[in-house]
């Protein structure tokens, strides 16, 4: 895991351990993290394949994020010798503890995106069962 400088806005108000969800979000948190864990879910993956799926990407980044993703345990990748060169990307077994939540979150956004669209939409007042 990667060394952490006790997450992104300092929740803990000098606790000695950082807030669960900001710890979590620290882990899958940001623009593209979901999205490469969202594919990652479906099978292994090679760096073009994000290029072609995230084409907004920058290379830079997508190297930071697959980076930080496997520093975070999250992430496999494994590098074939040969020429040219062959790297692939997949789900530790770590990682695929985090695809209940990645559904959730693909769940809630095909919910919210639906919301969003209706023109009677009330996106503050959840329903009863806690769900827009």
């Amino acid at each position: 895991m990667r060394n952490r400088k006790g997450g992104f806005g300092e929740c803990t108000a000098g606790n000695d351990q950082a807030c669960p969800v900001e710890f979590t979000l620290d882990v899958i948190g940001g623009k593209w993290k979901g999205i490469i864990l969202y594919h990652l879910m479906y099978g292994t993956k090679r760096f073009s394949d994000f290029r072609r799926i995230c084409p907004g990407i920058t290379q830079r980044m997508l190297t930071l994020q697959l980076r930080e993703l496997e520093e975070d345990g999250v992430v496999h990748r494994e590098v074939y010798q040969q020429v040219p060169p062959k790297v692939e990307y997949s789900l530790t077994e770590f990682g695929k503890t985090l695809i209940p939540i990645i559904n959730l979150m693909k769940d809630w956004g095909e919910e919210y995106k639906t919301k969003q669209r209706s023109p009677e939409s009330s996106l503050q007042q959840p329903s009863p069962n806690g769900r827009f």
